[in-house]
């Protein structure tokens, strides 16, 4: 099911399972809207959502579980802390408690990873990211795997009879569709939140080359992963597909590729990741991410600037913290533009 925007599309996966006095458990290094729309929204709703650190044990895990528990949500790239999610781990977990995993598979799209595949049970996308490329049109979708089983006591939204619409028994009228169907039924109705035809239109054009652009994403983001790694300026790189990175084993179990996206801590912190960013002149500072075009962010004050220093440092954002979506220029001269920005640096 498309919807008006990602945040729409993790909005309506909640609610679709999830009514005010009922909680979720989430991973802490997820998108900073996200971050927001589930401590702060949801929370304003009524339900609740308990953070979890995704490195801790099984029984540290477990324990966050209530008896209210609806569902857990985690990203498969985290944005911006370029972590991997065990996924197959946390769709053990999760369904040893009866409720599903939520995945947010934007940065990986369905090229470079199938959630399903290792036990997720719903997926969103954001497609203004890679899936459109281009920056042309906001959207989000829905994906229902069709798998869980709802009528495991604790979804009566889905079970019982739907008094907004003929006292329709999901489960028992649509059988694996009920779930994807109660979205479309009954939230994308009152909500309102479909995509406009011509915003459809223009995100088909951008799925057509998504498999062919997302090699070359890969093949130019490894290329300046590297030079990061090698760079005197450069404290930290995060990218999953550099053999020193702590998440290249679970890079390698879950993706075809990396995607474009890589966040790296210049030294000297914000001041002169800042000063970095505005010496650019390939890329450019934008809010926007996974795009044919090379963009940087600094999270701390963009898309995190929310948070507070805790909040940041369990999203894994430091300030000195420069998220990098590496595009379809040419390799060699997104680097030479970070090398003469770098050479502007004094450390």
């Amino acid at each position: 099911m498309c919807t008006t925007s990602g945040q729409a599309a993790v909005l309506l996966s909640l609610l679709n399972i999830c009514n005010a006095g009922d909680s979720f458990i989430s991973t802490t290094e997820i998108y900073g809207g996200s971050i927001n729309l589930f401590s702060f929204t949801l929370k304003k709703l009524g339900i609740e959502c308990i953070y979890i650190d995704k490195n801790d044990s099984d029984q540290e895990i477990s324990k966050a579980f209530k008896p209210n528990t609806r569902a857990v949500f985690g990203e498969t790239i985290a944005n911006p802390a370029l972590t991997v999610l065990d996924i197959e781990r946390f769709a053990r977990l999760t369904h040893q408690h009866h409720v599903p995993l939520i995945v947010d598979n934007t940065f990986a799209t369905p090229i470079l990873c199938k959630p399903f595949e290792y036990g997720a049970d719903i997926i969103v996308h954001s497609t203004s990211k890679y899936m459109d490329g281009h920056a042309v049109q906001i959207g989000g979708a829905i994906v229902d795997s069709g798998n869980f089983d709802w009528t495991c006591g604790k979804f009566p939204g889905l079970t019982e009879p739907d008094e907004s619409y003929h006292g329709i028994s999901y489960t028992d009228t649509y059988g694996k569709k009920a779930y994807i169907v109660k979205a479309r039924m009954q939230l994308m109705r009152d909500f309102g939140v479909y995509p406009a035809a011509h915003s459809a239109f223009l995100l088909n054009l951008g799925l057509e080359t998504l498999a062919v652009r997302m090699k070359q994403y890969c093949e130019n983001t490894m290329m300046v992963a590297r030079y990061l790694e090698q760079s005197p300026y450069v404290e930290k790189v995060n990218y999953p597909g550099l053999e020193s990175d702590e998440n290249y084993a679970l890079a390698k179990k879950y993706l075809k590729g990396c995607s474009g996206v890589i966040s790296f801590i210049i030294k000297g912190g914000k001041e002169n990741a800042m000063w970095f960013m505005n010496t650019l002149h390939l890329a450019s500072n934008e809010v926007h991410v996974a795009d044919i075009r090379t963009y940087v962010l600094h999270p701390a004050s963009e898309t995190h600037r929310q948070l507070n220093d805790e909040q940041l440092a369990a999203a894994g954002i430091d300030s000195g913290m420069v998220r990098l979506s590496v595009g379809l220029e040419s390799v060699e001269d997104i680097i030479s533009d970070l090398e003469q920005a770098f050479s502007s640096l004094t450390i």
